[in-house]
């Protein structure tokens, strides 16, 4: 499977004003993210990113460590650029994932235009807590994340996907523990926005202020009602329209800047 075919594309778009790379939660899958095709503008192209493990990717191995999944993203969306500008979002482990592969392709020469976190703490600052913790039994693990709404609908129904969504899980929160941000790493030039709930005990939104640090660029704060998947619902529209006004206004901050423009 070639990089390119790791995304999910919600739509066909020629010519496309912006790409939007979406990086799922722990365990999830870029088809999760799919409803967010129907609230976005109709020039943007979705790219959906299915890590390994899962999706598309179904039968590779999934990855234990950050550097390696940030590696590996990387080289997916370099596979698709083609100087249309590109903007991240990531919830949760997605969110440090999106982050990192940010300063990376800002590395290569390739920054985006903008990056979106959502439900994770700042890399400097310590999780709220360790609620999901890989070591967990697959009892208690299941139990703490039926709590959070991170579980999928029927899962003790199958119990063969259940198991290979847990040993997905524990993967994630490998990498995730393997994370260790350089504190002397350049940070971003682009806009970024941090989207916050005021139910969230993986990150809580007083909190949300230290992801300022991460940028150099423009810094906004988005709060919402709810826990840490509160857009996974019926209000997936108006968060997604929150999420398309953010990126607008990335854009049109590019603009301003630009002589001439």
């Amino acid at each position: 499977m070639s990089a390119a075919d790791a995304f999910i594309r919600a739509r066909r778009v020629d010519d496309p004003e912006l790409r939007l790379v979406v990086v799922p939660h722990a365990g999830g899958s870029g088809n999760v993210y799919y409803p967010m095709s129907r609230h976005l503008p109709s020039s943007w192209d979705l790219l959906l990113l299915d890590l390994p493990g899962r999706g598309r990717r179904y039968t590779s191995p999934p990855l234990a460590d950050m550097r390696a999944i940030v590696d590996r993203v990387t080289d997916d969306v370099l596979s698709v650029d083609d100087a249309t500008p590109i903007a991240l979002f990531g919830h949760s482990l997605g969110a440090v994932i999106a982050s990192e592969t940010a300063r990376s392709l800002q590395a290569e020469g390739t920054a985006p235009v903008w990056v979106g976190v959502s439900g994770r703490q700042a890399p400097m600052l310590q999780p709220a807590n360790r609620l999901l913790d890989p070591s967990l039994s697959d009892v208690e693990l299941a139990r703490r994340l039926g709590r959070l709404g991170g579980l999928p609908d029927r899962l003790d129904e199958l119990p063969e996907f259940r198991d290979r969504f847990l040993r997905l899980i524990r993967a994630d929160l490998r990498a995730l523990d393997s994370y260790r941000p350089d504190p002397q790493r350049r940070p971003l030039r682009c806009p970024l926005t941090v989207f916050a709930s005021t139910e969230d005990v993986m990150a809580p939104p007083s909190g949300a202020s230290a992801w300022g640090r991460e940028t150099t660029g423009h810094f906004r704060q988005r709060v919402f009602d709810g826990g840490h998947f509160h857009f996974l619902g019926g209000t997936f529209p108006d968060f997604t329209e929150t999420l398309a006004t953010e990126i607008q206004h990335a854009l049109g901050a590019v603009e301003a800047a630009v002589p001439g423009a």
